[in-house]
């Protein structure tokens, strides 16, 4: 039974292995390359969560991963990715949007990617928007964007409604927030998902999980994606990593505050997703189609507006990176 539920949640695997990292070396996350699409690196900050740490009484004070283009534009955008990714999921945007004359930001959230991966941190969508307040508040400057993306979408709504002052706009993609979750779909959530789902996930389950779940235009140059969650599972921390997309799973499932709460978004916000998304609903307790779930958020959030992207899985930003730049690009041009 374990293993079935394993199969569901980590990914089928159906799509093959096209290469093998299995006998690659392990992948320090310090190592990994935060490159652009032309493979330039880019500039790595870090910043030391005091108030974060005070606040919630952690054990250890972590610090974060972001990196920053275009540090003098005019409007800053901060990118907020999702559950089991890192900053590097907005490659096709960074570079784009810096060009375009944004100032351009992306962090590593607490327990993923560069950042630190401490235990003590509550790993709830609250503690993650205060994060990303400890670094607008860093950044300083006029009010940013927040674009978030599925847990990182979660996250910017929690923010949107406790810090509506500390924001100028919207971006959700392939936001998480919106689906409803009975209790008794709660508990089963929070007894089948342990770390183990995690960390013994083989290189097939892995390119299931990644291919399948969340692309529907694979393409070879997205193969990074599979490299380095293969390699970095070999970390000594990486059960640290596990950890924290456990906490956060339990996170995202108590979404009751941000659902009860659209009505108190009074930013401009985008809803983009795209219709061959096959993480929203969760196939596996909810029918119907993504739409019907993002169109909760639309209709509720004062002043959003809701585009579907065809063809287009729920890594959206990566699967269909020009379609999503130019439904973000138009959107931004109008506020």
């Amino acid at each position: 039974m374990r293993a079935t539920i394993l199969l569901l949640l980590v990914g089928s695997g159906a799509a093959g292995c096209v290469r093998s990292y299995a006998d690659a070396p392990a992948l320090p996350y310090a190592e990994v390359p935060y490159v652009g699409p032309d493979g330039a690196a880019w500039p790595e900050e870090h910043l030391t969560l005091d108030g974060v740490a005070a606040h919630y009484r952690m054990k250890s004070t972590p610090t974060i991963t972001y990196v920053e283009l275009n540090p003098e534009g005019a409007k800053t955008l901060i990118f907020v990715h999702g559950l089991g990714s890192y900053l590097k999921f907005w490659q096709p945007q960074l570079n784009h949007f810096a060009a375009l004359g944004y100032r351009v930001v992306a962090l590593d959230m607490v327990g993923y990617g560069k950042s630190d991966k401490p235990g003590s941190f509550p790993y709830t969508m609250e503690a993650m928007a205060d994060v990303v307040l400890a670094l607008r508040q860093h950044l300083g400057g006029p009010a940013p964007v927040l674009v978030g993306h599925s847990m990182g979408g979660q996250t910017a709504l929690s923010y949107a409604i406790r810090y509506p002052d500390h924001l100028s706009a919207l971006v959700l993609t392939s936001p998480a927030g919106f689906e409803t979750f009975s209790a008794r779909e709660k508990a089963w959530f929070r007894k089948v998902f342990a770390t183990t789902l995690v960390t013994l996930a083989d290189e097939h389950a892995i390119w299931g999980a990644i291919r399948e779940n969340n692309f529907d235009r694979w393409r070879d140059d997205l193969e990074w994606l599979i490299e380095e969650r293969v390699r970095t599972a070999k970390n000594d921390d990486f059960e640290a990593y596990a950890y924290a997309n456990v906490r956060s799973v339990h996170g995202l499932l108590e979404n009751d505050f941000v659902r009860q709460s659209l009505e108190h978004v009074t930013v401009p916000t985008l809803i983009v997703h795209g219709d061959a998304d096959r993480l929203i609903p969760n196939r596996f307790l909810h029918a119907g189609a993504t739409v019907d779930v993002m169109s909760v958020g639309a209709d509720r959030i004062p002043d959003a507006t809701l585009i579907t992207l065809p063809g287009c899985g729920h890594t959206v930003q990566l699967d269909c990176p020009a379609d999503y730049n130019a439904a973000v690009e138009a959107f931004l041009k109008a506020r």
